[in-house]
């Protein structure tokens, strides 16, 4: 599922790099370590330079096969 309009693939290369370079750097890993929430994740990353929406991780999860956190369900 590739987003269709170029904000989406913008901001979805944006997670892309992210998560490259979250997988080789230590620091950007200890920056993103305390999330507990996808807003969490999202504003941490922008004050960090990435531009990543909610929708690029509601995505990513998805594309992984991973459940809607309770969050998103209105349980958490």
């Amino acid at each position: 599922m590739v987003p269709t309009s170029l904000e989406g693939a913008m901001s979805w290369s944006e997670l892309e790099r992210l998560v490259e370079q979250a997988e080789v750097q230590t620091s950007l890993q200890r920056a993103l370590k305390h999330c507990r929430t996808q807003q969490e994740l999202v504003l941490a990353a922008r004050r960090l330079g990435y531009r990543i929406t909610r929708v690029d991780l509601q995505r990513a999860r998805q594309l992984d096969g991973h459940p809607q956190p309770l969050e998103q369900q209105g349980l958490g």
